[in-house]
């Protein structure tokens, strides 16, 4: 996935369309983002020990990868990102980095 967590994205579909935040967690297995801010659920939740007064709850529910796009950091707007392989000179490892497709901003 070319997404991680704690990068900004947009959602370019479903209903929360348009819709900017961070995302806060990754799931890989299914292909999921919790982005914050976006996709809003209601949850109703009974009372107990912990939550004596029970009630409704609001929070984010996990959007499928495809339908977000990370947000280049130095051009500002969303972007398809690429792969590019980079060695370091000193110890002569190979890393790869997130490339912004349209700024050549490596990330």
């Amino acid at each position: 996935m070319k997404v991680h967590k704690n990068d900004n994205v947009i959602t370019i579909a479903g209903n929360a369309r348009g819709k900017s935040g961070k995302i806060l967690k990754v799931f890989r297995e299914e292909q999921k983002v919790i982005v914050e801010g976006v996709n809003i659920i209601k949850r109703h939740s009974k009372a107990s020990r912990n939550n004596p007064q029970g009630g409704i709850t609001q929070r984010e529910a996990p959007i499928h990868v495809s339908n977000v796009m990370v947000v280049c950091p130095k051009c500002n707007q969303p972007s398809r990102l690429g792969r590019k392989q980079i060695v370091d000179i000193t110890t002569n490892r190979k890393t790869m980095m997130r490339v912004c497709r349209s700024c050549e901003e490596m990330f």
